[in-house]
Parts: structure tokens; C-alpha cells; sequence
């Protein structure tokens, strides 16, 4: 115990002396060690913020803390930034100390040792705090009895945990390059990665890390991190698409805290009584899956000759608009056959029965080519029953083409060309479900089933001027079907009106098996509501027509405004949906094979950037859209709202709330710079109606109404006659407008 006592009393003096004895350290030690390195050029010094004190032409160094000797003829290790944060903290220099003239060459260590002696006026306050400390661990050492080894000490040890650096700062110095000429160029090395890993770092907002923390980074990804993705990315990843091996993470857009129970019953949708088949085949094309499903209910025409007629419009017309990829003639007169057969023996499957259509070519269908409308998957034939075909086969649909999707499901640029509008051929159809927008337009085929991800529902049933529903996510299952983010994905049809669309979601919808999100959600019958029990809201940038018209009917409508302080959901979607269809197509970019890809600016950029998104910031995200969906959920006081349908940011909420969506056709306007002479090319103007999740019913009820008191859904796209003198050029020149995430 007495020697511990005399300890206390030693660090005390020590303290007391410090200032001194720093500096005579500084002189005594450094002389013989430093001043022949650094006038040889093989040190210099520097402080925080300055690169190098021994620069002749360096003449306005900012005034500085701390002072650190490292090896000039490699860059300062990591290990020496430690060392200068923790050792050299002894060595404090006047704020004062400013250089004002440059320094001599070959004169550093002169001006250094110089600075040394200038420290003798004035305390050395961190090498004093630095003391203080030591005396406080010594006298609780005293009383408690521990090791006398001191923790300060231990991190004074070099690399390899073996050599007692000196404590003077000079002196230090000198063995720290004794010990670099030992070890070769393995500092340099280390400072090479590290400084390249932090240029990565930055792209992940993480460049925060010292160096030593940045090598820890790098070593530990080197021998944990990247095994385990290599595993991962070989049992799960060798396949493009996203067909197998589906995340079990599964998105619920349900806001009712009780799931939902039981099997959702069947729509007891209206039969079209007293239609007469027309004479006109242009006549029958125009008429609804309704009218057409009664006409061969009653025997007027067989499916047959009905799939016959689609099959030449879509032969005649595909030149123009490129929106057909495969025809599917063999399979569609056998199905056809099959549906004329039942019926003939008195069996009737349903509205669908007989009826043709056509599937959006990201849904595979056997012995039938799946192309994704990509280069690099043209000729893929993918086995697979989708379950949407299934379901509508099932239903006694007749499937009479593969039409156009936007190259990986992304716009309207396809291996085979650009799909176009039938209302103004001049322009393309927008968004990736850009061929049943504009076959079911066109009047080429009753229904189409498309796809959405962020806005190829809304974007080209608007700009094609058709009805179409996004259904509530989870509505229908997508076995088989091409996967861009499995939690944003949905299928929807494509229709000549409201009701169809009705029709056709009762058909598809339900649970399907090798779908984790699929539900089978219990709707109302949108044939049973009654809308003047509902209220409704209208957006500043709704159609007052669609409005006026509800109100008339009994609803009753009000402002409303769908607030929420979640400010970056565009930047949500990005997110989840980029860093999805990442995982869906990492052989693809790993290949090279997004150098083939139809549009440069589209998938290759969006997935590239996608590479460098953390998982961290990923589930971040994923956090932001929680928050989201509860502030939509506490404002969505209606029953439903009317606004427009293709704005931005709209369509980014809507799809990461799951909110289901009609779109309906509310007229048309003229096109942009019309020919002098005139012309029946149309710009469509249309809107959307909104609802909760698992209400779909609700907007479908309300789109019949507003329907059934209007004809513009009725019209027919003037593709055989454009006008008097009205020519299209070869290359557009209407301006198309930037590409967004048009999925």
C-alpha cells in the first residue's frame, strides 16, 4: 500500500511538472530521431485542416489544435489518425500560432522543434488532462486494490499489439516510421481501401466511419457478408423474373384491425336482356362483354365466329398501334369450340362464357411465347398457368393473344416497337400495359387483363380513353406472372365500361394458392349499392361532370382533401419498387444483359441505382410507408373520392396505400396543333374514383352510375377514318412527355 501511496504522490508532482518535462522530452528525444527524417524529407506535419506544414509555398495555415508527425513518403495511415487522435493530444499550440511567411526548405524540423520550445510558456492542457486522469486511476488503484496497468497505456501498443510507443509525440513518430519501413507498403495499401470503400460509403449516405471503422466494414463483408449473398443469390437468384421462390414477407393493405373471414360470394350481376345481334361485325367488336356474353347465351352468334371477328381486327389494326406481340389462333379456336360444345349440351359457365380476350404478355401461358417485351427474353416459353388464366379458362374465356407489354413491364418501348393511341395514333399509349389499353380501345378485343406496379393501369386507360379498374392489392393472384415488387404488384381488366369491369374482377378474384398475397377479400356486390347512402369527396382537380351527375343521382358529395405530412412517397415507391425488381432481375444486370435493353434511360439507370440502396434504408422506407398508410387511413373520411386519375404523386400513394381505383373516360378535347384541314383524332379526358382498400365495390357502383347517365364510354377511336387530308409522318411530332415509373 505504501508504494501505490507514494504512486499518487509521484503523478501528483508529475502533474505538476508536466509542462516541463513535455518539453524537454520533446527536445532531448526528438532531436537525433526527427530532425534527420523530416530535413530529409521523409516526415512532415501536419494539423487539423492542414495538409502539409512543410510546404514552402503553403504561407496562410489556419490556426490548429493538434500537430501530427506521419511518414511523408506514404499517405497517413489509419493507424497514425488514431494515434493523433489519442497520443498526440499532448501537444496543444497556441490558437495564435498562424504561419505567416513559408517556411525555409529543408528547415521543417528547425520550426517544429522551435514550436516545441514555445509550448513552455503555457500549460499543455491535454497533456495535463491527459496526467489528471492517470493520478485519479492511480489513487482509486490505490483503494480498490487493481492492476496498476493502465488502459491509456494498452493503446499505445503498435499494430500488432507488441511495441510501447513512446510518449512524446516527436519521439513517436520516429518509431512509427521504423515500424512502416518494417512493414512495407501495407499502410499505403490500407489507405488506398479504405479511402475507395468510403467513396462507396457516400453513396449509401454512410461516410462516417473513421478508416480503421471503414477496413472493419470492408473485412467484415469480405468474410461474412458476402458468402451469405452468394449462398442466397445462388439458391434464389439464377432465374430472372420472380416467378419462384416468393418473399414471405407479405404486404396487407387490410385497415380493419379483424382480418376478414369466410369466401367472398359471387356478384349477381345484371343480364343484358332484349340485345339484338347487329349487322355491323365493327358493331359487334364496340359492344360489351355483357351484350356480347347474352348473344351467345341466346345463341345469336357462337364464340367461334365471335373469335373469329377479334382475330381479324387485331391482324388489321396491330400494324398501326404495334400492340399485339403473339397471336394465340390455334389455342383460341379450340377454346372456342370447347365453349360452343358446352353450350350446345346446356351448359352455361357465365357471363365469360365464349367470350375472347387478350393477356397483357408478362402472364405466361403454356406452349405460348412470354416475352416481357424484351430483347433478351423474346423467345422465352415459359410452361406456367398463370392463375389468372386459369381462372378466367375456367370461366369459359376464349384467350385470342399475348398483347404488348412495355420491356420489362416498364412504359411503352417494346422489343417490336412503340404501342400507339388509338385516339391520336400520333402518340403512344404510355405505361406497360400499353397493348390491352390500346387492343381494348381499338375495339381488337371485349377485355383485356393488365398489370400495375405505378401507374400501367391508370396511365394508358387514360390516355387510350377506356375504363379500367386497379384493383385493391392482393385482389387477384399472380402466379405466374412476370414480378416487378411483390408488394406493389396487381392485375387488373381493361373494359369498355364499369360494369365489365365488375364482371370481370368476380371472375379473377380470390385466393390463390402460390400467392402469399393474395386474399380472397369478401366485396360487395357493386350490382347492390345503394349510392345515395354514400358520401362522396371530390379533389380540387376532380371532373365536375362526373360530380354534377352523382349528386343528381342521390349521392352526396363534398369537398375533400386527403392530407398527409409523409413528404417523400414518390421516393417510397422508387425504393421498394427498384430494389425489388432488383432481386427479381440480379442475373439479368449481373450478365450485362441490361446493355440490350430497348430504352437506356429506363431499367438500366432505375436498377443501377437500385445496387447501392442498404437494406437498412430499404426497411427505413418501408417504415415511412407505414406512417403513410395510417395518416390515409385517419384522413379517408368518405366513402370514396373522385379526383385525377394520373397524378404523380396520386398514383405513387395510392399504389403503396393499395387503394383501389376506377378509371372512366368523361370526354374528349381537341388534339394539340390540328391539321388546318381538321381531323377526328381526340385527346380523352377521364378521371378516377377512389376507395378504402376491399371497396372496390363501392367505386364500381359509383362509375355505373355516372355511366349510366353518360356515352362517353360509348365512343369508338377514329383508327379507319382520320379525316379529310389528315396524314400521320413517319416520325411523330408530338412532343411525349418525360417517362415516368410508368409500371
Amino acid at each position: 500500500m505504501g508504494m501505490k501511496i507514494f504512486s499518487v504522490f509521484f503523478f501528483a508532482l508529475l502533474f505538476l511538472a508536466s509542462p516541463f518535462l513535455q518539453v524537454a522530452r520533446c527536445q532531448s528525444e526528438a532531436e537525433a530521431d526527427v530532425a534527420e527524417a523530416v530535413e530529409g524529407g521523409d516526415l512532415g506535419i501536419v494539423g487539423e485542416d492542414v495538409q502539409d506544414f512543410g510546404d514552402p509555398n503553403y504561407s496562410s495555415a489556419p490556426e490548429v489544435k493538434t500537430v501530427c508527425v506521419f511518414p511523408k513518403n506514404s499517405a497517413k495511415c489509419p493507424f497514425y489518425s488514431e494515434l493523433c487522435r489519442f497520443q498526440f493530444s499532448g501537444m496543444t499550440v497556441s490558437r495564435s500560432l498562424k504561419r505567416q511567411s513559408p517556411t525555409p526548405a529543408g528547415n521543417t524540423a528547425t520550426w517544429f522543434l522551435d514550436k516545441c520550445r514555445n509550448m513552455s510558456s503555457r500549460p499543455s492542457t491535454r497533456f495535463m488532462a491527459s496526467l489528471l486522469l492517470l493520478l485519479l486511476y492511480s489513487l482509486a488503484d490505490s483503494f480498490a486494490d487493481l492492476p496498476s496497468q493502465f488502459q491509456a497505456q494498452q493503446e499505445l501498443t503498435d499494430i500488432n499489439k507488441s511495441t510501447i510507443l513512446p510518449t512524446c509525440p516527436c519521439r513517436r513518430a520516429a518509431t512509427l516510421l521504423e515500424m512502416d519501413s518494417k512493414n512495407g507498403n501495407e499502410c499505403p495499401k490500407n489507405i488506398t481501401e479504405a479511402s475507395q470503400i468510403r467513396h462507396g460509403l457516400t453513396l449509401l449516405d454512410a461516410d462516417f466511419f473513421n478508416d480503421i471503422k471503414v477496413l472493419e466494414i470492408a473485412k467484415g463483408a469480405k468474410e461474412f457478408n458476402i458468402p451469405i449473398i452468394r449462398t442466397n443469390r445462388k439458391l434464389v437468384a439464377s432465374i430472372n423474373g420472380g416467378l419462384h421462390n416468393p418473399s414471405p414477407l407479405v404486404f396487407n393493405p387490410e385497415w380493419s384491425k379483424q382480418q376478414s373471414q369466410g369466401k367472398a360470394s359471387r356478384f349477381n350481376h345484371p343480364s343484358a336482356s332484349g340485345i339484338q345481334r347487329p349487322i355491323n361485325e365493327e358493331d359487334i367488336a364496340f359492344m360489351s362483354v355483357l351484350e356480347l356474353g347474352e348473344l351467345i347465351k341466346k345463341k345469336q352468334i357462337t364464340s367461334e365466329e365471335l373469335t373469329g371477328i377479334f382475330l381479324k381486327r387485331l391482324r388489321r389494326y396491330n400494324p398501326v398501334l404495334e400492340s399485339v406481340v403473339t397471336y394465340t389462333e390455334d389455342l383460341a379456336y379450340q377454346q372456342a369450340k370447347e365453349a360452343d360444345k358446352l353450350l350446345s349440351q346446356g351448359v352455361h359457365l357465365g357471363p365469360l362464357h365464349g367470350i375472347p380476350y387478350g393477356l397483357k404478355d408478362i402472364i405466361s401461358v403454356p406452349l405460348y411465347k412470354t416475352t416481357w417485351g424484351s430483347t433478351t427474353f423474346k423467345n422465352q416459353v415459359l410452361n406456367i398457368e398463370a392463375w389468372v388464366y386459369k381462372r378466367l379458362k375456367s370461366a369459359g374465356a376464349v384467350l385470342v393473344a399475348k398483347l404488348v407489354t412495355g420491356s420489362l413491364a416498364y412504359d411503352d418501348i417494346w422489343f417490336g416497337g412503340r404501342t400507339r393511341n388509338p385516339w391520336n395514333i400520333e402518340e403512344f399509349s404510355t405505361g406497360s400495359s400499353a397493348g390491352p389499353a390500346a387492343c381494348t380501345s381499338a375495339g381488337m378485343i371485349p377485355f383485356a387483363i393488365g398489370s400495375e406496379t405505378a401507374g400501367s393501369i391508370t396511365y394508358p386507360a387514360s390516355r387510350c380513353g377506356v375504363t379500367a379498374l386497379r384493383p385493391t392489392f392482393g385482389s387477384v393472384g399472380r402466379t405466374g406472372v412476370m414480378s416487378l415488387s411483390e408488394s406493389l404488384d396487381k392485375l387488373g381488366p381493361f373494359c369498355r365500361n364499369a360494369a365489365d369491369c365488375a364482371v370481370i374482377l368476380d371472375a379473377i378474384r380470390g385466393k390463390d394458392p402460390d400467392d402469399l398475397s393474395s386474399r380472397d377479400i369478401p366485396f360487395g356486390d357493386p350490382f347492390s349499392v345503394d349510392i345515395t347512402k354514400l358520401t362522396v369527396g371530390y379533389l380540387d382537380d376532380a371532373d365536375m361532370e362526373v360530380v354534377h351527375v352523382l349528386e343528381s343521382k342521390g349521392v352526396k358529395v363534398v369537398p375533400f382533401k386527403l392530407n398527409y405530412t409523409v413528404d417523400s412517397v414518390q421516393g417510397i415507391l422508387n425504393f421498394t419498387m427498384d430494389v425489388d425488381m432488383l432481386a427479381h432481375f440480379d442475373e439479368w444486370q449481373r450478365s450485362g444483359k441490361d446493355d440490350d435493353y430497348e430504352a437506356q434511360d429506363q431499367w438500366p439507370v432505375e436498377l443501377r441505382r437500385a445496387r447501392v440502396v442498404s437494406a437498412v434504408d430499404y426497411l427505413q422506407a418501408q417504415r415511412a410507408r407505414g406512417k403513410l398508410i395510417q395518416e390515409v387511413k385517419e384522413n379517408f373520411n368518405v366513402d370514396a373520392f373522385i379526383g385525377n386519375a394520373t397524378d404523380w404523386e396520386r398514383v405513387c400513394m395510392g399504389n403503396l396505400v393499395g387503394l383501389p381505383v376506377i378509371v372512366v373516360p368523361t370526354g374528349f378535347k381537341n388534339i394539340p396543333n390540328p391539321p388546318p384541314t381538321g381531323t377526328r383524332r381526340r385527346t380523352t379526358v377521364n378521371t378516377g374514383i377512389y376507395a378504402p382498400p376491399n371497396h372496390d365495390h363501392i367505386a364500381l357502383a359509383l362509375a355505373m352510375a355516372y355511366q349510366s347517365a353518360t356515352n362517353h364510354h360509348k365512343q369508338r377511336p377514329p383508327i379507319d377514318d382520320l379525316g379529310p387530308n389528315d396524314t400521320i409522318p413517319n416520325h411523330p411530332t408530338v412532343p411525349i412527355p418525360p417517362r415516368r415509373l410508368h409500371m
